[in-house]
């Protein structure tokens, strides 16, 4: 399976199963789909012939199939015939979303927490329930050395003396259990203040930073509860959280939504303000939502990721690069084959725990009853929805096995899936549209890059 598209100047295919990424002049563009087709080279001349010559066919067919000779195009789906033993795969947790605040000091009208309850109650995660989520963590983890846990919300800053006593309590059990904990923080910078940026610069190995753009845009959509914007305040705090962590090992994260289509610009905005690790995501909203993105959206929202990476590259040859989380794609290896079985590993390697410890399969699914797993005194007591999880990738999707991006998404949310069509192994279509348009867009970006070099 081969996908091929022109981006920015550039003819780029995509061979999907090898990951190999071919920039080619016209011809050889030309002819690649014939060759799929399975036409002889006689008749792709003949295709052919009042565009090329005769003997630039021929040489562009032999450049084409000394490709597939080597492994790198038109090849074959090896990976399929392994998801028949993944269901036996022994299960390790490897991360934790701990829910150390269901509370939160904004009002953003597109939260999905619903200001940080969750469809419940306002609760902060006491030291105790948060102990035993992270011995849970050490005692299913195997054999595992390394393991993630993100202190999320709401607004996880409501409940930072219970933040600082579960790292310091953390570092203790590495010693004497041969872990490494590797700590995150997502916040919305309200109460950033010195002595939290001292500690998340020692402490915390990546720090993501809430803000959706320019004032107008951040302020409709992130107001304080009194309807007052919060650009002013978190700005300056962000800059400098940014410069003391030598803009490294952070993101801004903003959502765009139907009020601003033209989101590149809020991407540029973040950058002009100094900020070189950039992540602004679509907004993920049922379509009765006023600012929900809908399909007939979808040809602006790709226009504005292709404008987007063509003043990626034009900064980058000026020296004002600076990175976006969903244009970047390490091409040198391939997909990853355990990536292309497992997906994102929620509800298996990934859990998230409410502040009373219950256990959910990722952020997204708290407050969802149906998808309680389970709790941190007694562990994962639903191991048939584990099971479900365990499976839940691209080849259990029907609407992954014809995508050309497949082995990069992975498959999709499937939280997104549940809430757009009431089963996790679905996908959610406007999602994949843009995820597609993204992998193009990020190819591109190397292949401009390849090209400077």
């Amino acid at each position: 399976m081969v996908h091929q598209y022109k981006n920015n100047g550039f003819n780029i295919i995509l061979d999907v199963n090898s990951g190999a990424i071919h920039v080619v002049d016209d011809i050889v563009y030309d002819v690649v789909p014939f060759i799929e087709e399975g036409l002889k080279h006689e008749e792709i001349a003949d295709r052919l012939k009042d565009t090329y010559g005769s003997t630039e066919i021929m040489e562009a067919i032999a450049e084409c199939e000394e490709l597939k000779e080597a492994g790198v195009l038109f090849t074959e789906d090896i990976y399929e015939e392994a998801i028949i033993d993944f269901k036996k795969r022994q299960t390790v947790v490897k991360a934790l979303c701990l829910h150390i605040a269901h509370d939160c000091n904004l009002a953003c009208k597109y939260c999905f927490a619903e200001e940080g309850e969750y469809h419940g109650r306002r609760a902060l995660m006491s030291f105790e329930v948060g102990k035993k989520a992270l011995d849970f963590l050490i005692a299913n983890s195997g054999s595992r050395k390394n393991l993630e846990v993100d202190f999320f919300g709401g607004e996880p800053l409501m409940n930072w003396q219970v933040v600082k006593d579960l790292v310091k309590y953390g570092r203790e059990q590495e010693k004497i259990h041969g872990k490494n904990f590797r700590f995150t923080l997502t916040t919305n910078g309200v109460l950033l203040n010195e002595e939290i940026m001292e500690f998340a610069n020692k402490e915390m190995a990546n720090v993501v930073l809430s803000i959706d753009g320019r004032q107008e845009v951040n302020d409709l959509m992130r107001p304080f509860r009194n309807g007052k914007g919060s650009y002013d305040l978190i700005v300056p705090k962000f800059q400098k959280f940014a410069d003391s962590r030598n803009q490294e090992k952070y993101y801004v994260r903003g959502t765009f939504t139907r009020n601003n289509l033209d989101f590149a610009k809020d991407v540029l905005h973040l950058a002009d303000l100094g900020f070189e690790q950039i992540s602004v995501e679509p907004v993920v909203s049922l379509p009765e939502e006023e600012y929900a993105i809908r399909e007939e959206d979808i040809a602006s929202v790709c226009a504005e990721y292709d404008k987007l990476a063509a003043e990626m590259v034009k900064r980058e040859k000026e020296g004002k690069g600076f990175n976006f989380f969903h244009f970047m794609i390490d091409l040198t290896g391939g997909p990853c084959v355990y990536k292309r079985l497992s997906g994102c590993g929620s509800g298996t390697e990934y859990l998230a725990v409410t502040p009373w410890g219950d256990l959910y399969p990722c952020h997204q699914f708290v407050g969802e009853e149906e998808f309680l797993m389970g709790n941190v005194d007694e562990g994962v007591t639903k191991t048939d929805m584990r099971d479900e999880f365990k499976c839940c990738n691209v080849y259990a999707k029907d609407k992954c096995r014809k995508c050309f991006a497949r082995f990069y998404c992975s498959g999709g949310c499937a939280a997104n899936s549940f809430k757009f069509h009431g089963q996790i192994n679905d996908a959610y279509d406007i999602g994949c549209e843009l995820q597609r348009k993204r992998v193009e867009c990020a190819i591109m970006i190397k292949a401009a890059q390849a090209s400077l070099d």
